[in-house]
């Protein structure tokens, strides 16, 4: 691999940084190698990153969550939300999965994930940055900058994905200071292995969620297939499973508190590096509407699925995910409240300032930027309160139509030149898309979820909404909510779009197709399209200008935090990352101050099971805790089966999934959640307070063995 991180990065961090702390790329672990030892690590650190060995050579993406090869015929583990959406998708009211589990006894019944499900296996990560911030970028600014930036990227990818079968991106690190390109082999061909009940797998749901003591069995497994010459491929029967180069061994040690733990995964992100005004902006506006908004839109949804089984498990993935991020904003908010976190991070700004301006040469290299960067932040925090809603009005054919539209003028031009997300490698990803609102549509909910945010967006003072948008659909000054209904039930009738193959029909029509169609959603989206470019351009000139600034911001802040002799990691980004810590609990948590143990065990599900809704464990699994029908599972200390356990891992969303090991790299179960009053820490780290949740091995060894006899599976990956 290559050197992949700058001078000014390497010497930011510190030899001392907490174990308790950081989501560290694994090219960085040798600056924490010393730290690692002594925690426990068994393996020489130095193989952390090596991204094609053991272990880092087992650990996937599934672009959302982490995952994990665990056998040497491509079985990979993940969490049972993670697989969701696959076993809803593949759900009848007569054949319900989500409640009753999913297992394939065989190959030839594994059933295909949901459409679009990939498999991402990181290969190559290298430093890209002064290929993308060039020296002429370097001179421009505002869209020209975006421009340039997308050039420039378009160029190396295509590059890197001439190896046919890889994916390739590039991200930005550090606020745009660095740019990382990573190449990933995709995996097309996911199929959906086992699912336990929805009362093990989501057992507490909603309850639960970001909630100790926990004992949800949160985990599920895909089967990666390529072509029989090894190589990625769409479905086919034809296809076979994947032999990855590594997968994770089962430990064989019993997990106990103060051992040493890692997780190894892909989190989606965090906003540590954020400033003060970024802050009040989100924990006082931002976060507040979307807590308001995500809870109306659940109940619309509650009621319009009531009376209509195959429409709640059409909607039952988007239902979880509105849920998990409602009860994260909520637990955000309740933890911000009353919390020093904005004067703290105003005075932490206001000394970086004076830091700067202490020094002539570096008043000289970041002063203009600081100021120009809290003025475009400010620009940009405006138009996001004007623009809440009016996403969110738009019916979800209408979205599809305008994407299909701009995919199609796209394609009239060089692959090169197109748009990027609009050229030949996105095809797939468009195709995925209209092939699954077959089961992740209804009509009645989506009409009733527009109206809701329409009405919202409609009773903005005209200057604020967008008159493009206002044309293409007729709304006007003080429409009712009445109006508002009849005009999107004309809409919504004026179209063929929920018909399967006339929506999957404009994937390859040309814009003169569009333009002469009489489709209500089509016509839209065509007298919206130049509007719409011209709002982008408008965008992307702001963006521009704050990548520029935003970038020297940070420059400026590693090189402060660095005279402090403080640790400076990226946010996290999407991308793979370690983090390390002891199994512990908390001898605070409850308002009572009840200690939290380390471990719950099986013994507490019991207690809990109501036998309907979100505690329905299923009666399999009661009798066998019942007759303590727990075979080789036991923990020699708790005398029963350990369902979740807690960690200091500083880990946050994307990380669901993620494999948890031990010190020998062996796999200890999967990280699945974090606790309420502790996911603040995406903003502002909390070290004491922070603790994620991970399901045990051993449940879930014991769930496969003894409740839903899953032998095969547990042969195969040498459990047996």
């Amino acid at each position: 691999m290559k050197k992949t991180l700058t001078t000014l990065a390497v010497m930011s961090l510190c030899q001392i940084a907490s174990a308790d702390e950081g989501m560290w790329m694994p090219q960085q672990l040798p600056q924490v190698a010393k730290q690692l030892k002594a925690d426990g690590l068994k393996l020489d650190p130095a193989t952390l990153t090596k991204l094609t060995e053991f272990p880092m050579g087992a650990i996937v993406s599934l672009g959302g969550c982490s995952a994990s090869f665990v056998s040497p015929q491509g079985l990979v583990a993940t969490n049972h939300h993670c697989v969701y959406n696959s076993v809803a998708h593949n759900s009848k009211p007569e054949r319900n999965l989500l409640a009753n589990g999913f297992l394939a006894n065989s190959l030839e019944e594994e059933l295909p994930a949901s459409p679009g499900s990939r498999i991402f296996v990181t290969k190559e990560v290298n430093n890209v940055s002064s290929k993308i911030i060039d020296k002429n970028t370097a001179k421009l600014n505002g869209k020209a900058r975006v421009d340039a930036i997308e050039k420039n990227s378009k160029v190396i990818i295509a590059e890197c994905e001439k190896d046919a079968g890889h994916r390739c991106n590039v991200y930005p690190y550090y606020g745009g200071l660095e740019y990382y390109l990573i190449k990933q082999l995709e995996i097309k061909d996911v199929r959906l292995v086992h699912a336990p009940p929805e009362g093990v797998g989501k057992f507490g749901g909603d309850t639960d969620n970001w909630m100790w003591p926990r004992h949800t069995g949160d985990y599920g497994f895909y089967r990666a297939y390529v072509s029989k010459d090894g190589k990625s491929a769409d479905y086919s029967k034809d296809n076979v499973p994947y032999v990855p180069k590594h997968f994770l061994k089962l430990a064989k040690d019993n997990l106990k508190e103060g051992d040493f733990i890692m997780v190894l995964g892909y989190p989606g992100r965090t906003n540590r590096h954020r400033l003060p005004s970024e802050v009040a902006y989100t924990f006082d506006w931002n976060y507040p509407t979307f807590v308001k908004s995500s809870g109306d839109m659940l109940a619309i949804i509650a009621k319009e699925t009531s009376s209509n089984p195959d429409a709640k498990l059409k909607y039952a993935g988007q239902v979880a995910g509105i849920n998990n991020y409602y009860k994260n904003r909520q637990g955000m908010l309740d933890s911000y409240a009353g919390s020093d976190i904005l004067a703290r991070k105003t005075k932490e700004h206001e000394e970086l300032k004076t830091w700067i301006n202490s020094n002539p040469a570096r008043a000289k290299e970041f002063a203009s930027d600081i100021d120009q960067v809290e003025k475009l932040i400010a620009e940009r925090d405006a138009l996001g309160k004007r623009d809440f809603y009016l996403g969110s009005s738009s019916p979800r054919f209408l979205s599809t139509a305008r994407t299909l539209y701009r995919l199609s003028n796209e394609s009239t031009k060089a692959d090169a030149e197109r748009k990027a997300g609009f050229q030949v490698r996105d095809l797939p990803r468009f195709k995925a898309s209209v092939d699954a609102v077959e089961r992740s549509y209804d009509e009645k909910v989506d009409k009733a979820l527009v109206l809701y945010n329409l009405s919202k967006y409609a009773a903005q003072a005209k200057a604020d909404r967008n008159a493009n948008f206002d044309a293409a659909l007729g709304i006007k000054d003080g429409m009712s909510e009445a109006d508002l209904k009849s005009l999107l039930d004309n809409l919504y009738a004026g179209s063929k779009l929920g018909d399967k193959a006339a929506r999957s029909a404009w994937l390859t029509a040309k814009p003169e197709d569009f333009k002469a169609s009489n489709d209500s959603f089509v016509k839209a989206a065509v007298a919206m399209y130049e509007g719409g470019l011209k709002r982008e351009a408008e965008d992307e000139e702001l963006t521009g200008k704050i990548q520029q600034a935003y970038g020297n911001y940070m420059k400026a802040k590693i090189a402060y935090m660095k005279s402090k002799g403080q640790a400076v990691y990226p946010d996290a980004n999407s991308t793979l990352r370690v983090t390390f810590g002891k199994v512990t609990g908390r001898d605070h948590g409850t308002a009572d101050g009840l200690a939290w143990s380390a471990f719950t065990t099986v013994n507490g599900i019991p207690p809990k099971a109501t036998g309907t809704g979100e505690f329905n464990a299923p009666a399999a699994q009661l009798a066998a805790i019942k007759a303590k029908d727990f075979g080789k599972y036991v923990d020699p200390q708790l005398k029963t089966v350990p369902v979740n356990y807690l960690a200091t891992l500083d880990i946050t969303g994307g990380n669901s999934g993620s494999a948890a090991l031990n010190a020998k790299g062996e796999f200890i179960g999967l990280a699945f959640d974090g606790t309420l009053d502790s996911i603040i820490s995406d903003w502002d780290y909390n070290k004491a307070n922070s603790r994620s949740i991970q399901v045990d091995l051993r449940y879930m060894l014991w769930q496969m063995k003894h409740v839903d006899k899953a032998d095969r599976l547990l042969k195969e990956m040498g459990a047996e």
